[in-house]
C-alpha cells in the first residue's frame, strides 16, 4: 500500500469510528424526562416516542454507514474500480465517453447500495412514527425524476469538467471551477421555477387573514412577498418546514401544508420572518459564495493529484483515468472534508440564530417564536437533548433549546 492507499483508508474508517461515537453519545445524552422548557407541550409517556425516533433512525444510520465502509473497502481492495474501468474501455476507445460509463456506473452501485435503507426509512421507521405519507409510485417517481435531472443537468456538467482536465492543461482545473460556478448559479436560479415542481405543488397562499399579515410583514421590513406559495408537503411526509429559495425575481418563499396547519397565523408570521431574515442578513448569498471559493479549492487540488501515478495504483489501476482520478481525488479528500464541513455548521448555526433574532425583533414577540420553534421540534419529533459532539458534526441549526435560551436573552 502506498501513501495515498494508507491516508484514505484511515480516513474512511475513522469518519466511521467517528460517527460511531457521536451516535452513542447522543443517545447516551437522552434524558428520561423531558426539559422543563417543553413540560407544556411534551409528557413523560410521550417524550419516550421522542427517543424511540432517535434510537430507530441511529441504529438505520449506522447500519447504513457500516455497510457502505464495507462495500466500498471490499470493492477497492477486489480491484473492481479497474474492472469497471477495464470494460468501459472495451465499450469504446473515446475516453471522454468511457470516463462517463465509468462514473455513471459507481453512482449507480451506490444508489443501488442505498435504497434499501431508503425504503426502509420511509414505509418502516416513518410510518411506524406517522410521518410518513408517500405512497409506492410516488417513491418511485422521485427515484425517475432525480435520475433524468442528473442525466440532464449532471452529464454535461460532468462531461465539461473531464474534458477540461484532458485538453486544457494547467488552467484546467480553473475552466472546471469556473463552469461549475456558473451551473451553481443558474440552478439557484431556475430551481423555484422548473426543478421544485417537479417533485411538489406549489400553491399561491389564498386570500385570508395569513396571507394579509404575511403580506403586512413584508412591507413592515421592506421585502415585497408576491410570492408566497404553500407546499403540498403532506403527500410525502405529516412533518412541517418552511423555506426560502432563489434570487432576485425567481425568490420563493413558501409554506408547508403541514406547516399551516399544526400553526396559529401569529407563529406562521414568526417563521416566514425567520426565513426572510435570512435574505436580509445575505445568509444565502454567504454561503453561496462560500461553496463557490469552496469548489475552486477543490479543483485546484484536484488539478494536482489526478496526475500522480500513485493516485492510480492505490486503487490497482492499470490505466490512468481523468473520471477515475475525480472519485480516487474525492475520497483522498475525505481528511479535508471532516475538517471542514464541521465549520460550515457552525457558520450555518451561527446564521440561523441571527435569523432568529431578526424574527424576534422585526416582530416584537420572541415569545411567538419560541413557540413555534416548540411545537415544530414536538410534531417533528426532535432530538430535545443532543450530544455536543453530534451538534458540532451534523447539525445545520442549534438544538431548539439553545434557540430558545437565546431567543429569552
Amino acid at each position: 500500500m502506498n501513501k495515498y492507499a494508507i491516508i484514505i483508508l484511515i480516513a474512511l474508517i475513522g469518519d466511521y469510528l467517528l460517527g460511531l461515537l457521536a451516535d452513542r453519545l447522543n443517545l447516551k445524552n437522552q434524558t428520561a424526562i423531558p426539559p422543563v422548557e417543553f413540560s407544556d407541550l411534551v409528557d413523560e409517556k410521550s417524550y419516550r416516542k421522542n427517543r424511540d425516533y432517535l434510537r430507530a433512525n441511529t441504529i438505520l444510520g449506522q447500519s447504513s454507514s457500516a455497510v457502505s465502509l464495507l462495500v466500498t473497502l471490499s470493492f477497492w481492495f477486489a480491484g473492481g474500480f479497474n474492472l469497471v474501468d477495464q470494460w468501459c474501455r472495451s465499450l469504446s476507445d473515446n475516453l471522454l465517453l468511457s470516463g462517463l460509463l465509468f462514473i455513471a456506473l459507481l453512482l449507480l452501485g451506490s444508489t443501488l447500495l442505498a435504497l434499501p435503507f431508503s425504503l426502509y426509512s420511509t414505509f418502516v421507521i416513518e410510518e411506524r412514527f406517522g410521518f410518513n405519507r408517500t405512497d409506492w409510485k410516488t417513491f418511485v417517481m422521485d427515484r425517475i425524476k432525480v435520475i433524468f435531472l442528473a442525466l440532464i443537468l449532471g452529464t454535461p456538467l460532468l462531461a465539461g469538467i473531464i474534458w477540461f482536465f484532458q485538453s486544457t492543461g494547467e488552467l484546467a482545473w480553473f475552466y472546471a471551477w469556473l463552469v461549475t460556478a456558473i451551473f451553481t448559479l443558474s440552478i439557484q436560479l431556475i430551481a423555484p421555477t422548473w426543478i421544485m415542481p417537479l417533485f411538489n405543488k406549489f400553491t399561491p397562499l389564498p386570500e385570508g387573514e395569513l396571507k394579509e399579515a404575511l403580506l403586512s410583514y413584508g412591507r413592515q421590513v421592506d421585502f415585497p412577498l408576491d410570492k408566497v406559495y404553500v407546499v403540498d408537503g403532506s403527500k410525502r411526509s405529516g412533518k412541517g418546514n418552511a423555506f426560502f429559495t432563489g434570487f432576485g425575481k425567481r425568490r420563493r418563499v413558501a409554506l408547508y401544508d403541514t406547516l399551516i396547519k399544526q400553526h396559529s397565523v401569529t407563529e406562521l408570521l414568526a417563521v416566514l420572518a425567520h426565513e426572510i431574515g435570512h435574505y436580509k442578513m445575505r445568509h444565502i448569498l454567504t454561503m453561496t459564495t462560500i461553496a463557490i471559493i469552496h469548489q475552486g479549492i477543490i479543483f485546484f487540488l484536484l488539478g494536482w493529484f489526478i496526475k500522480q501515478p500513485a493516485l492510480y495504483q492505490a486503487f490497482f489501476m492499470e490505466h490512468t483515468s481523468i473520471a477515475a482520478g475525480l472519485i480516487f481525488a474525492s475520497l483522498l479528500f475525505t481528511p479535508v472534508e471532516m475538517i471542514l464541513n464541521p465549520l460550515f455548521q457552525a457558520l450555518s448555526r451561527h446564521h440561523e440564530f441571527q435569523a432568529d433574532a431578526f424574527a424576534a425583533r422585526t416582530t416584537g414577540k420572541p415569545e411567538t417564536m419560541i413557540r413555534a420553534l416548540k411545537k415544530l421540534g414536538h410534531d417533528n419529533l426532535a432530538n430535545l437533548t443532543p450530544h455536543p459532539l453530534y451538534v458540532f458534526l451534523h447539525y445545520s441549526h442549534p438544538p431548539l433549546l439553545a434557540r430558545i435560551n437565546t431567543l429569552r436573552k
